[in-house]
């Protein structure tokens, strides 16, 4: 899950919530998935929070050239 894009994860975390809500699945499956979009979750947030820092950077870096 490393290499895993924002989009990526949040479309199998999609696949994971229908998957579980047609509720055809067995409890043994449905744990399985859920561990996974917990994981997926966690991946999400960061890749989140490495973009929120960027974008801090960027902005804080821009006032600094607009101050000179």
């Amino acid at each position: 899950m490393e290499n895993i894009t924002f989009e990526q994860a949040i479309k199998r975390l999609e696949e994971i919530t229908a998957l579980i809500e047609k509720g055809e699945l067995s409890l043994d499956e449905s744990v399985k998935l859920y561990e996974e979009g917990v994981k997926l979750t966690g991946v999400c947030e960061s890749l989140l929070d490495n973009a929120q820092l960027k974008i801090e950077k960027f902005n804080s870096k821009a006032d600094k050239t607009d101050e000179t």
